[in-house]
C-alpha cells in the first residue's frame, strides 16, 4: 500500500513539473543565467517542449485569378523587394518539414534572385525592362516579365547613416538560430560601416532600454562588444521597443543622411501593442518622420511572418529572413546598399493590357500588394520602397485573343461597351506605368513604358524567373498549372542558371531536387 502511494505521489509531482515547464514555455518568460552553458541547457529544454506550442503565423494568401481584359484592362500593385519567403521555404525543405501554403509568396521567391537588367541612363533612379514568351506550365498561355533595376550607389557614396539596431532579447530568442546567429550576422553589418555612420542599440524584452548610445562606425569593437553582451530572457515588449528606437533615431536625425531602424526579431510580440492593427497604426505614424525600417527575421517554431511583413510594409522598409550566416552575408554584405539605402519610395506599377491582343491575364504573386486602380495616382497611398541596386521582377500569365481557356468564362457581352477600339496600336501588347517618389519628397513622378509583341528568343533571366514561379505554384498547389512535370521544371531551372557567380541559382536547382525526393 505504501509503495502504491509513493508511486502515485511521484506521478503527480512529475505531471506538475511537466505542466509548469510547458506553462513557462508558452509564456516565454523563463529566467536565464547569462552564460553560454546555461543558455545551451535552456535551449535543449525548449526544443524538448511539445510541438503544440511551436506555432508559426502566416497571413492568408488567396491566389490571383484570371481577369477579362475587356472588363478589367488595368492591373495595379505595389512593388515588393522582400525576399524572406524564399529563405524561409529553403529552411523548411532542408529540414524536411511540411511547407504551409501561405508561407509561399511567389513574388518574394522570384525577387530573391538578381537579374541582369541594365541600370538607368536617365534622371530616374531605376530602369524598366519587359519581355514576353511561352508559359512553361501551360502551352495555351503566354508569360510577361516586367523588371525594374535600381541605380547602384557605391557604398562610399551612400550618405552618412543614422542607424538604430532594435534587437529582441526576449526569452523566445534564446535558441542558437535566433540571438546567437543574430549577433554574428550583425557583426557582418558592422563591418560595412564607415566613420561618418552612427549606430545606437535598443533592446526589448520585459521592458525596452538603450544599451549603446550613438557610436561612430569606426569604433567597431565597441559596437560588437555591446552586441556580444546581449542575452535573452523575459517577455516581449515589442511596442515599447519600437517607440524607443524611433525616439532615439529622431533625436539623432541626419537631415541629409540615411536614417533607418534595423529591427531583428522572431516577430513574437506578446506584451504591449502586439496586434497587427496596433502595430500598423504605430508604424504608419512613425514613418512620417522620414525614418526607414529594415526588418530581419530569425528563428523557427514560433516565427511570426505576418507581423514582420506588416511592420516592413507600413514602415517604408524591407524584410529579410536570416537562417544561416550565408544568408546574413547576402543581405548585409553583398546586398548592403539595397538593404540599407532607399533610392525611391512609394513605387507603384500599373499595367494596361491591349484588349485586341490580350483576352485575359493574371498577376502571379503580389496578392498582399494589390492596389485599387484609383490608388495609382493617389500620393497619399503607401507603396513599396526600392533600394540601391535592387531588382524587382513581376510576372503575368496572359491568354491571347483567339485562345479558348477553361480559366475564363466565354460569351460575356456588354451592351454599352465599344465593340471596336478606335486605335489599333499595332503590335502593342501592354503598357507599364510607374509612379515613385524621391526618398525625401512627397510628390510622385510618372514613367511610361510600352511593350511590343516580339518573336525574339526569351532570355536566361526570363526562363529562370519562370522556373521559380513554376516551383512556387507547385508548392501552393496552384489551380493554374497544366503541366506538373517536375523533371521539366528542374531542366528549365538547370539550363538557365546563367553566370550564377554566388551559386544561388544552383542552390535553387538542388532545392527542387530535394523537395521532389521527399515528396515522391
Amino acid at each position: 500500500m505504501k509503495t502504491t502511494k509513493v508511486k502515485s505521489l511521484k506521478l503527480i509531482i512529475t505531471v506538475l513539473i511537466v505542466f509548469l515547464i510547458c506553462s513557462c514555455g508558452n509564456r516565454e518568460n523563463m529566467k536565464y543565467n547569462y552564460n553560454y552553458t546555461t543558455e545551451h541547457t535552456e535551449t535543449i529544454q525548449l526544443e524538448a517542449l511539445p510541438n503544440a506550442i511551436k506555432t508559426e503565423s502566416y497571413k492568408e494568401i488567396k491566389e490571383n485569378d484570371f481577369k477579362h481584359t475587356s472588363l478589367n484592362p488595368l492591373s495595379t500593385f505595389s512593388i515588393d523587394v522582400d525576399n524572406a519567403s524564399y529563405s524561409n521555404i529553403r529552411r523548411m525543405i532542408n529540414k524536411g518539414q511540411n511547407i504551409p501554403k501561405d508561407a509561399v509568396k511567389i513574388e518574394e521567391m522570384i525577387n530573391y534572385f538578381q537579374y541582369d537588367y541594365k541600370q538607368p541612363i536617365n534622371t530616374h533612379p531605376f530602369a524598366i525592362h519587359t519581355e514576353s514568351g511561352q508559359t512553361p506550365w501551360n502551352k495555351e498561355t503566354q508569360l510577361i516579365k516586367i523588371g525594374i533595376k535600381g541605380k547602384e550607389i557605391p557604398t562610399e557614396n551612400i550618405p552618412a547613416s543614422n542607424l538604430v539596431f532594435l534587437i529582441d532579447v526576449s526569452g523566445s530568442m534564446n535558441n542558437p538560430n535566433k540571438l546567437p546567429l543574430l549577433k554574428k550576422a550583425f557583426e557582418l553589418l558592422v563591418s560595412q560601416l564607415r566613420k561618418k555612420d552612427n549606430v545606437a542599440i535598443v533592446v526589448y524584452a520585459g521592458a525596452a532600454g538603450v544599451v549603446l548610445e550613438p557610436t561612430s562606425g569606426d569604433n567597431k569593437e565597441k559596437i560588437i562588444n555591446a552586441l556580444n553582451n546581449l542575452n535573452a530572457g523575459g517577455s516581449t515588449a515589442g511596442g515599447e521597443g519600437i517607440k524607443l528606437a524611433y525616439k532615439l533615431a529622431e533625436k539623432n536625425f541626419m537631415e541629409n543622411g540615411n536614417n533607418r531602424i534595423v529591427l531583428a526579431t522572431d516577430g513574437d510580440f506578446n506584451v504591449g501593442p502586439s496586434s497587427d492593427n496596433a502595430m500598423v497604426t504605430l508604424i504608419e505614424e512613425k514613418r512620417k518622420s522620414g525614418i526607414f525600417l529594415t526588418c530581419l527575421g530569425f528563428g523557427m517554431g514560433n516565427y511570426q511572418d505576418s507581423k514582420m511583413e506588416t511592420l516592413a510594409d507600413k514602415g517604408n522598409g524591407n524584410y529579410g529572413y536570416i537562417d544561416t550566416m550565408q544568408e546574413a552575408n547576402k543581405i548585409l554584405v553583398t546586398e548592403f546598399g539595397g538593404t540599407m539605402y532607399t533610392i525611391a519610395k512609394d513605387v507603384k506599377i500599373q499595367v494596361e493590357f491591349n484588349p485586341k491582343k490580350v483576352k485575359g491575364y493574371r498577376l502571379i504573386g503580389y496578392e498582399n500588394r494589390l492596389l485599387n486602380n484609383k490608388d495609382f495616382a493617389d500620393d497619399q497611398k503607401d507603396a513599396g520602397e526600392l533600394g540601391s541596386g535592387h531588382t524587382v521582377t513581376a510576372l503575368y500569365e496572359i491568354i491571347p485573343v483567339g485562345v479558348k481557356s477553361e480559366y475564363l468564362k466565354e460569351n460575356i457581352n456588354l451592351k454599352y461597351a465599344a465593340k471596336d477600339l478606335q486605335n489599333n496600336y499595332g503590335d502593342e501588347l501592354f503598357t507599364v506605368k510607374l509612379r515613385y517618389k524621391h526618398p525625401k519628397e512627397n510628390e510622385s513622378i510618372a514613367i511610361v513604358h510600352n511593350h511590343m509583341i516580339a518573336n525574339n528568343k526569351t532570355t536566361t533571366d526570363f526562363n529562370f524567373a519562370a522556373s521559380v514561379a513554376w516551383f512556387g505554384m507547385q508548392l501552393r498547389n496552384s489551380a493554374y498549372i497544366n503541366n506538373k512535370d517536375t523533371k521539366a521544371l528542374i531542366s528549365l531551372a538547370k539550363n538557365n542558371k546563367g553566370m550564377d557567380e554566388q551559386g544561388y541559382r544552383a542552390e535553387f536547382v538542388r532545392l527542387i531536387e530535394a523537395y521532389k525526393g521527399t515528396n515522391q
